[in-house]
């Protein structure tokens, strides 16, 4: 089965030959082989690529074993380049598991028309700091799970049976051709001992139960802001364990570094600066999320949230949690939530992430927040289904959520 990915496919297009390692980076089973083995390399050929100019090394397996001596696979490369004046693409899977990986990469950059691809996993290079050794020599492309839209692409069936299977199971690719206990039997594996295995020999993490329980306490918590002193009374009072503001706030950063979840962050629109207190902490893949809590616990309203922040993402937004402070009347001042700011170049959006809005009190409260900010930028509220796009007399947009996954240009509409 062919899922394609064209907004990796155009990044990858836009950045070849630039002189620069293209560093492919996400969580394990991801989909970056198959982005680089598979469908970069049938795009090379589209555009005119012979087959013999373009090499790829599969250093996890057993016939690539003499390759993982730097040397070794660089004078294979060099011999490579020199068969032929023209440029030649080199496609390298799993690179960290050759030894001094950072050393080769940088002197492969002498080699005048070679372009460079890698991709990589496990605990060497899971985190966002793998470019920062290669800064001013690499471009990072970072891949995130299948978005909806791709998932749709690759399967049959209509939007509510697609939604059904993407909130449930998320965007991993090997999931799409598994059957229900093959995909819970995977999450679950990969969410219990893969991942979290990862962060523990890459930091060295002694208190690996304790980490275990924090990832699930986020989980359990999806869309609703917290900080590491919150988590620490969480602990003492529901887990009986005591972890400080300290450790939890170095797991929070080894979960962020890892990719498994990002953080948004609070922002007060109308004081227009960043409120450091609390964020909100969502999952790279809601599949992964739900089978931290062995599919117990299904909340639709923040699994949709999470899905559409990390839709914002995959379009190259930054994305902040909102907030609005009210003086009503003879009132006390009221602080409204936004539920994402996103941003990019000169684009904001201001959007609201309610799963159903069944009555006109519905209504009224998810677009309160909207109608408090006064600047010119789009306000929209996204609701579950499929349903046309309504402007109404506040200037507020009401958008399905079908429309807004499955339309890369829907904000703009």
């Amino acid at each position: 089965m062919k899922i394609v990915r064209p907004k990796y496919i155009e990044q990858l297009m836009n950045t070849r030959e630039n002189g620069l390692v293209k560093i492919v980076t996400g969580i394990r089973r991801c989909g970056k082989s198959y982005l680089l083995g598979t469908l970069f390399v049938d795009e090379l050929k589209k555009t005119g690529v012979e087959e013999d100019n373009i090499l790829f090394v599969n250093m996890d397996s057993i016939k690539s074993r003499k390759y993982r001596n730097p040397e070794t696979l660089f004078d294979a490369i060099e011999s490579f380049c020199k068969s032929s004046a023209t440029m030649q693409y080199v496609i390298i899977d799993e690179v960290q598991m050759v030894e001094d990986f950072a050393e080769l990469l940088n002197s492969l950059l002498h080699i005048p028309n070679l372009d460079v691809y890698v991709t990589g996993s496990n605990s060497r290079f899971l985190s966002t700091d793998i470019a920062t050794e290669f800064r001013g020599r690499s471009y990072e492309i970072h891949l995130l799970p299948l978005s909806f839209a791709e998932y749709c692409s690759a399967v049959d069936g209509n939007m509510d049976e697609a939604w059904d299977y993407y909130k449930q199971y998320g965007g991993l690719p090997a999931l799409v051709t598994m059957n229900e206990e093959e995909r819970l039997s995977y999450l679950k594996q990969l969410s219990t001992t893969m991942y979290l295995r990862d962060i523990v020999e890459r930091y060295k993490v002694e208190n690996t139960a304790e980490l275990r329980e924090l990832t699930r306490v986020l989980a359990s918590s999806v869309g609703s802001l917290t900080n590491a002193s919150n988590l620490a009374n969480t602990f003492k009072s529901k887990r009986r364990l005591s972890l400080s503001d300290n450790t939890i706030s170095k797991y929070l950063k080894y979960l962020e570094e890892s990719f498994l979840v990002e953080k948004s962050v609070r922002y007060d629109i109308r004081g227009k600066q960043y409120i450091g207190a609390q964020s909100k902490y969502y999952f790279q893949d809601i599949g992964i999320r739900n089978a931290l809590l062995s599919f117990r616990q299904s909340d639709d309203g923040h699994i949709m949230e999470n899905i559409v922040y990390n839709e914002l993402r995959s379009r190259g937004y930054s994305v902040d949690v909102g907030n609005v402070i009210v003086r009503p009347q003879g009132e006390p001042r009221q602080t409204l939530e936004v539920d994402f700011v996103a941003n990019k170049g000169g684009s904001r959006y201001y959007i609201q992430s309610a799963y159903q809005m069944l009555t006109d009190e519905k209504i009224e409260q998810e677009k309160r927040s909207l109608l408090h900010i006064h600047d010119s930028f789009k306000k929209i509220v996204l609701t579950m289904g499929y349903q046309s796009i309504r402007h109404d007399e506040d200037g507020i947009v009401t958008m399905g959520l079908y429309q807004f996954l499955s339309d890369i240009n829907s904000l703009e509409r």
